[in-house]
């Protein structure tokens, strides 16, 4: 833990996949958080989930249906947090979609393009400006933004357009966030996952489109270690910050040739 008085989380797509794991490893080191995401359901699982963990002592949940791509659910999202827990100490800024998987460029719907833009960009932005507004403004003053990038940010899988457009826009904006930060002590970093093994990633061990146009199946590794990395991110004071890291499974064709 870190010596801060309290630990207030937001996690984003809170209700599976990595948001899950991440809300989940948070709740059992004694944070408390707020979980977010499209649909009650899978928040209240994912409450549930950590309620049959040994929570530490402090530690609580509030789920917040929340769709990032709209301005006044998000507002709503940050001020039912603090109205709950006090302030904002944390945002992991997770929500995400890969969009139409294995569509060519020439044949991708715009509808599509904007949906995987405003949920991976705009929501972006819009989770870590109402983030940014309570930390500066709260006292003691301050917080740390953690944008979950991809190794998309740096090499793109075949027909992944709108997907790697935005993991590369949101390099920017984590980069941005970060020095616009500095004077009121938020800390932003981002954590680039490759492989991480969740519904969304399953089909990477039954074969994933390769550059040279072959499917092969991909290894993957477990969703916890992603979620143990966020967390010493988080708890680092705030006078320290990864900006950058990458976590994958290992064997995953990513350097050089694969």
């Amino acid at each position: 833990m870190t010596d801060r008085q309290s630990n207030i989380a937001v996690v984003t797509g809170a209700g599976s996949g990595i948001g899950r794991a991440v809300a989940v490893e948070l709740l059992r080191a004694g944070w408390s958080v707020a979980l977010a995401g499209r649909r009650a359901e899978p928040l209240a699982a994912t409450a549930a989930l950590a309620a049959t963990a040994a929570l530490a002592p402090g530690a609580a949940s509030l789920a917040v249906p929340t769709d990032v791509s709209r301005p006044e659910d998000v507002e709503a999202l940050f001020t039912a947090t603090v109205e709950r827990f006090g302030r904002v100490d944390l945002l992991f800024n997770n929500a995400g979609t890969f969009g139409p998987g294995g569509v060519p460029v020439e044949e991708l719907p715009y509808d599509a393009w904007r949906h995987v833009v405003d949920t991976n960009l705009n929501g972006a932005f819009l989770c870590a400006q109402a983030a940014y507004r309570r930390m500066k403004e709260q006292d003691p003053q301050g917080g740390r933004i953690i944008n979950n990038g991809s190794v998309s940010a740096h090499t793109p899988r075949p027909r992944s357009v709108a997907y790697t457009a935005t993991k590369h826009a949101l390099t920017g904006l984590t980069k941005s966030l970060s020095l616009d930060g500095r004077p009121y002590r938020i800390a932003v970093g981002q954590i680039d996952i490759g492989n991480a093994a969740t519904d969304m990633t399953a089909r990477m061990e039954t074969g994933a489109l390769q550059a040279n146009g072959e499917v092969v199946p991909e290894p993957v590794m477990d969703v916890a270690d992603v979620a143990r990395t966020v967390r010493h991110m988080a708890e680092l004071p705030l006078e320290a910050n990864v900006q950058f890291a990458t976590v994958l499974a290992t064997a995953m064709p990513y350097i050089g040739r694969g």
